[in-house]
């Protein structure tokens, strides 16, 4: 038997997310290091010791914003590839996925990119794992249209996700025409995983 989600439960749940949101906001801005959880709890309207009562400190905080991510993409990733038949549009419809994901969460990736040291080593081993997760759906989708060695299919795939999550935090135009931006990066990512070597 479910047990019913009371007021305080979703009033704390969305807290719990208010401060996900701030922190990746804060650590893309001024990095790991340069932040509070005092000034986390600001953006969200709470004492910095009210925080501790989501989460046990700074670096799980960290831990629980990146992990979140890698979860989404991984579920996100399988539910996508599950629910196309054709190869071809199986891989257009990951990359549009990522696409959105990428021009959606800047704070996210650049907060990736830079801080993952900071994770203690039971989140880095997670994330990791999760990213593997990922890239394994991605390398599964691009078998059918790219019959290439294994280990070039992860370079691939790898090299796509750098082209697109790149874009979000390195121009300030892409934010300023996310529609036009998503279809150009969604036909170069395609392009870039089809392309012949050499």
């Amino acid at each position: 038997m479910t047990t019913p989600v009371t007021a305080r439960d979703r009033a704390k749940a969305e807290r719990t997310d208010a401060i996900l949101r701030a922190a990746a906001q804060l650590f893309a801005l001024r990095g790991y290091s340069g932040v509070s959880l005092e000034e986390i709890g600001t953006a969200v309207g709470v004492s910095g010791p009210a925080v501790y009562r989501h989460f046990s400190g700074k670096q799980a905080l960290l831990g629980a914003v990146l992990i979140k991510v890698s979860l989404d993409l991984v579920e996100g990733g399988r539910a996508v590839a599950a629910s196309v038949a054709d190869d071809e549009e199986r891989m257009r419809e990951l990359i549009r996925f990522h696409v959105g994901f990428a021009l959606g969460n800047p704070d996210v990736i650049r907060v990736q990119d830079r801080d993952l040291p900071h994770l203690s080593e039971e989140d880095g081993a997670q994330v990791r794992r999760l990213q593997r997760e990922y890239i394994d759906i991605w390398i599964a989708a691009l078998a059918p249209v790219q019959p290439v060695a294994q280990d070039e299919l992860r370079l691939r795939v790898q090299a796509c996700f750098g082209l697109i999550n790149s874009t979000p935090h390195s121009t300030r135009q892409a934010m300023r025409s996310k529609g036009t931006t998503a279809a150009v990066l969604a036909s170069m990512a395609y392009a870039a995983l089809i392309a012949r070597a050499g």
